[in-house]
């Protein structure tokens, strides 16, 4: 495959020696067969993705009744999307949930040493509702998976939601203006209007190694903590590890902040890395209300807020949060389309040079908290910063000062090469484990919609999937579809996003809430004309930042589809999320007559 390449005018001596180390280490990284070096948790694997907090479901009859509004997801965007749509005056608003209650990733990930990388403050959404004040500037997974069971609790959610069931089919009913939802519960219910809020971070990957059907020891997924194997809980006191040799796949985001925890209370810890992770300062610390302007009204929305426009390149008077992503927010050019100053005279060099120097300094942190040389070494970052996501921890790096921790450096070989009924092999090496964790993540950015599981039939018979398949997506502003009315699908395709997604998530609710509560007071259906359609997708294409030379550069890693570019087009709207959210604001005062069709019209 032929990776795009840009223009190369001169340059210092020490950036074109920087620039030909990360050339180097990408290339002892990326494997051939890219995103397929990943394995699903289906077929002989499926018992990695089973729910080890809900117990057996509890035993109901099949569901046949009619709701307004079936959203399908209950993390953080249905809940939004249920609690806006509530304040919209939906009556009957009925979330369906694989997990058994709310909370999304936060409830399938509480892994030890658990916690948000953005600040708690605007992280979590609806302070302002709720009157929650987080105590800490970071926030624990298990006070995050409160406060959504608090938002769903106080808006009403629990009353029709369903748990431990998942959405198998979805199929528009032209004559009656409904859509028929199936489960895998034997439910077949209608509902007027459908809100996919499936998230990013839901389908979680295994590594395709060679041989690890055959490993005979304890596995499992990040995502689906064995506590009953481990003993403690979030906070540690894993006393089922004590004498056990324990391996951990992944460091990425998840591993930095597991792996702490596992090396403080395992026999020994075997942490098998392909990539490092870049590690910044965490700085976490208790937060009183008076610091975060708690005392006055609207101020979490003024935070988050304030937080978006800078993480987006846009300008503000002050920095409120002050962390290492506002800090580095002008690194985040490459990574999402916010910032509009690539064009400008001698951006690129400057820019390059200010990620050098923040790499640098990364790089000098393991160099200074970490004893042994050659670990060292192995755990230093080489890539540029918005290559892979940035990660914040004050115990990672120290972690690998225990006598009782290996880090097994694995780019040689392009990770593990295979796995044995005892353990894990890394350069002809056998290293015989107890135990092994897969902090491999998730499936970044697939729903069940894009992926098929979940079948989405429109009008006239049309599969969601066949659409993508023939013409690629096609949306007004990344939400409705034509073919597919009164389906409203949240995420971050054709639209914007940021790196508080919860914020992004909340506005989506708000937009969805708006739409379906005009085509209620107008008796209409909602779904988008075909040139409304190509409108938006023109939109996004016009002013597509180029990027694709960028991630063609970057080591291997979800970002850039391991290792294969991340292709330029039409995919989000290129002037970032605060642009796009008053876009919004001032469309929906329009009349709406391009996403709103008359049920009276169709009758006719």
């Amino acid at each position: 495959m032929t990776l795009p390449q840009r223009a190369t005018p001169p340059v210092p001596q020490e950036t074109a020696d920087l620039r030909e180390r990360y050339r180097i280490e990408r290339e002892r990284r990326v494997r051939p067969e890219g995103t397929r070096q990943y394995r699903s948790t289906t077929a002989e694997f499926r018992y990695f993705a089973n729910d080890p907090y809900a117990g057996e479901p509890t035993r109901r009859e099949p569901l046949r009744d009619v709701v307004d509004v079936a959203v399908v997801g209950g993390g953080f965007g249905g809940i939004l999307a249920g609690a806006r749509l509530r304040r919209e005056g939906l009556a009957k608003v009925r979330v369906v949930e694989q997990g058994g209650d709310f909370g999304g990733t936060w409830y399938w990930n509480r892994y030890p040493g658990i916690h948000c990388d953005i600040e708690s403050h605007v992280y979590l959404p609806m302070l302002d509702e709720t009157g929650y004040v987080p105590e800490w500037k970071y926030a624990p997974g298990e006070e995050i998976r409160q406060h959504s069971m608090r938002i769903a609790e106080q808006f009403g959610l629990y009353d029709d939601a369903l748990f431990s069931t998942t959405v198998t089919s979805l199929t528009w009913d032209e004559d009656a203006h409904q859509w028929l939802v199936g489960t895998d519960r034997g439910d077949s219910f209608r509902a007027t209007y459908v809100v996919t809020a499936t998230g990013t971070l839901s389908e979680p990957k295994l590594p395709g190694i060679p041989g690890i059907e055959d490993y005979k020891g304890h596995t499992f997924h990040t995502s689906r903590w064995d506590y009953g194997y481990t003993g403690g809980g979030p906070d540690g006191g894993m006393t089922g590890l004590a004498g056990k040799r324990v391996g951990v796949v992944g460091t990425g985001a998840t591993g930095v902040q597991a792996i702490p925890m596992l090396a403080a209370d395992a026999g020994h810890l075997y942490v098998f890395q392909r990539t490092p992770s870049a590690v910044d300062v965490r700085g976490q610390r208790r937060v009183t209300p008076g610091e975060v302007g708690a005392d006055r009204p609207g101020w979490a929305a003024e935070r988050r807020e304030n937080f978006l426009r800078i993480v987006s390149g846009e300008d503000a008077e002050r920095d409120l949060v002050t962390d290492g992503w506002t800090e580095s927010a002008g690194l985040l050019e490459k990574l999402l389309p916010s910032f509009r100053r690539d064009g400008a005279p001698g951006f690129e060099a400057t820019y390059e040079a200010a990620d050098h120097a923040t790499m640098n300094r990364i790089r000098e942190r393991v160099t200074t908290e970490v004893t042994d040389r050659d670990t060292a070494a192995a755990l230093r970052p080489w890539y540029r910063y918005a290559c892979k996501r940035p990660t914040f921890s004050d115990t990672y790096l120290p972690a690998f000062n225990r006598d009782n921790v290996t880090l097994v450096d694995t780019a040689d070989t392009h990770g593990i090469e295979r796995m044995t009924a005892n353990g894990v092999v890394v350069g002809g090496v056998e290293y015989e484990v107890d135990c092994l964790v897969f902090a491999t993540g998730f499936s970044v950015g697939v729903s069940g919609i894009t992926s098929g599981k979940l079948p989405v039939t429109g009008t006239d018979g049309i599969r969601f999937l066949d659409m993508l398949a023939e013409r690629g997506p096609r949306t007004l502003h990344g939400f409705t579809s034509h073919g597919f009315p009164n389906l409203f699908m949240m995420g971050p395709l054709q639209n914007a996003s940021s790196v508080n997604f919860t914020h992004i998530l909340d506005e989506q609710a708000t937009h969805a809430a708006a739409l379906i509560a005009a085509a209620e007071e107008r008796n209409a259906v909602l779904e988008p004309s075909p040139e409304a359609v190509d409108a938006w997708l023109a939109v996004c294409a016009q002013d597509a930042p180029d990027h694709e030379w960028f991630h063609a550069e970057c080591t291997p890693g979800y970002y850039n589809r391991e290792g294969r570019g991340r292709p330029n087009g039409p995919t989000a709207y290129p002037y970032g999320a605060v642009a796009f959210h008053d876009m919004l604001r001032r469309w929906r005062e329009q009349d709406l007559d391009d996403v709103l069709r008359s049920k009276k019209a169709d009758a006719g």
